[in-house]
């Protein structure tokens, strides 16, 4: 697949009652961008991603990755390419132990035997959790269980890496090894996140929603940089560039 492009064309979606949560969203992300999706809840983005490998169906527009659009017939091919790591592990994590939820993708794509086993640990492997593989899921922490979250999408080696929120919910300690598991991807990567000192960390390039449509689109040190923009969509500067309240110098 070329270049794994996203392409997002005037994407609009409308809820069976009525509800509007994207109007007209285009925007384009190219090969081993990290980009993040941020906006006020309720701006559209968790109901964005889940147009980018079909779970959601759009009520207009286009989507297209690499070189397919998605249709209902390239939509094997693209859940295979786009890797999805959903808000709540809980959502993903669904059998007796963790080396069953990590070989789900692959035993489903025709893996077996010591080639299954192979894949499985190697996942697991990748995200420092080899040690879980025998525990059941609802046993782990949920730093443990965002791990083996995205480990459930590892194995079915995706070209591109969406995740919603991945640092909700982690203790600090959690979030620092999570962020730092994530920096050494080299995946296309697209993030919603309200914690926004990961955003600057490790996404170059920000999309702002606001009620379902861009607001804007650049890099992330400028669109943090604008006060009147984060103002206009009920967003914060992260703290790191917020000033200290004492000495009045940034953190």
């Amino acid at each position: 697949m070329s270049h794994h492009i996203v392409a997002v064309k005037n994407l609009r979606h409308v809820y069976p009652d009525g509800t509007t949560a994207l109007r007209d969203v285009s925007f384009r992300i190219h090969h081993g961008e990290s980009v993040a999706i941020i906006g006020a809840n309720g701006a559209g983005k968790s109901t964005l991603l889940l147009h980018l490998n079909g779970y959601l169906v759009p009520t207009s527009g286009e989507i297209q990755i690499g070189d397919f659009p998605l249709t209902k017939g390239t939509l094997p091919q693209i859940r295979r390419t786009v890797g999805m790591v959903f808000q709540e592990p809980d959502d993903q994590l669904f059998m007796p132990t963790v080396y069953d939820d990590v070989a789900f993708g692959p035993l489903n794509l025709g893996l077996t035997g010591d080639d299954l086993d192979r894949c499985v640990i190697e996942a697991l492997e990748r995200v420092g959790a080899r040690h879980l593989v025998e525990k059941a899921p609802y046993h782990l922490s949920g730093g443990e269980k965002r791990r083996v979250a995205i480990a459930t999408v590892l194995s079915m080696s995706p070209d591109i890496l969406v995740l919603d929120e991945p640092t909700n919910g982690l203790d600090p300690y959690s979030r620092r090894q999570l962020i730092a598991l994530l920096k050494e991807f080299r995946h296309t990567r697209i993030f919603t996140s309200h914690d926004l000192d990961m955003v600057l960390d490790l996404c170059e390039r920000t999309i702002v929603l606001k009620d379902g449509e861009v607001r804007a689109d650049g890099p992330t040190l400028e669109i943090f940089q604008d006060e009147e923009l984060l103002e206009e969509c009920r967003l914060e500067k992260p703290l790191s560039l917020q000033g200290c309240p004492v000495c009045g110098g940034r953190r």
